[in-house]
C-alpha cells in the first residue's frame, strides 16, 4: 500500500474557510487561490497513481519471495504431514495433521520416545511414522507382550493401545539404527516387520498435532 500523501487542496479549504472569516475578501485572490486548489490535486493523483503502478510491478516478485520462503520452511525445516492410518493410536488418530521439525536431528541425536517421520524402508515411494523405541547399542525384544529394552520393561510415558502380539527379538540394534514400533502395537507394520531403521532414513521429528481443532497438541 502507498504512503498516503497529504492532499493539498485540504489545505487549501482550510485557508478558504478562514478566510470567510475575514471582513474583507478579496474575490480576485480568492479566485486565484481556488484554481490553485483544483490545480493541486492534478500531482497528488498522480503521485498516487505512480505508487500504485510501482507497488503492482513489485508485486510479483513479492509473491515469489513469499512461495519460496514457503518452501525453505516446508522442505528444510518445518513440514507438514497427514495421518491415514490407525497405527499410531490412541496418540495419533487417522485424519489427524501434524507438523514435523526436520532439521532437529541435526543438533542431536534420535531418542526413544520420539515419534518420527522417516522414508518407507519397504522400497514404497511413501513416508512412515512411527516411534523410536531403541537406539543403537540397545538390546531390544518383546515377550509376552511386553516390550523390553536392555532386559528390563521399556519406561514410557504413553499410551499404546492394548492387546496381544507376538514375540519378538531378542536384536541388538547396529550403531547409526534406531527400533521403531506403533502405538498400536497388535496392528502395526513397524520394525518387527521391516528390521532396524537407518538414522539417515529419518525426514523428521513430529512435535505437534496442529489439525483438527480439537486435537491441538504438543508432543512432550
Amino acid at each position: 500500500m502507498s504512503d498516503h500523501m497529504p492532499d493539498e487542496s485540504e489545505n487549501t479549504a482550510n485557508n478558504g474557510e478562514e478566510r470567510s472569516h475575514d471582513s474583507v475578501v478579496d474575490p480576485e485572490n480568492t479566485g486565484d487561490k481556488i484554481s490553485d486548489a483544483h490545480k493541486s490535486e492534478v500531482p497528488a493523483r498522480n503521485n498516487e497513481a505512480e505508487s500504485f503502478i510501482s507497488f503492482l510491478k513489485e508485486l510479483p516478485v513479492l509473491i515469489i519471495t513469499a512461495v519460496v520462503i514457503a518452501y525453505v520452511i516446508k522442505w528444510l525445516i518445518i513440514q507438514p504431514f497427514y495421518i491415514p492410518s490407525p497405527s499410531m493410536e490412541p496418540t495419533l488418530i487417522p485424519d489427524d495433521r501434524v507438523l514435523v521439525a526436520k532439521f532437529i536431528y541435526r543438533f542431536g541425536n534420535p531418542t526413544p520416545g520420539d515419534i518420527i517421520v522417516f522414508v518407507a524402508p519397504t522400497g514404497e515411494n511413501r513416508d512412515y511414522i512411527k516411534r523410536i523405541v531403541a537406539v543403537g547399542g540397545d538390546k531390544v525384544e518383546v515377550r509376552d507382550g511386553d516390550l523390553l529394552v536392555n532386559d528390563k520393561p521399556a519406561p514410557q510415558d504413553y499410551e499404546t493401545m492394548p492387546g496381544d502380539y507376538s514375540n519378538w527379538g531378542p536384536e541388538v540394534i547396529r550403531k547409526d539404527h534406531v527400533m521403531v514400533m506403533g502405538d498400536n502395537r497388535p496392528n502395526s507394520a513397524d520394525g518387527r516387520v521391516f528390521g532396524q531403521l537407518r538414522e539417515d532414513a529419518i525426514l523428521g521429528k513430529a512435535f505437534m498435532i496442529y489439525w483438527p481443532l480439537d486435537r491441538i497438541s504438543l508432543f512432550e
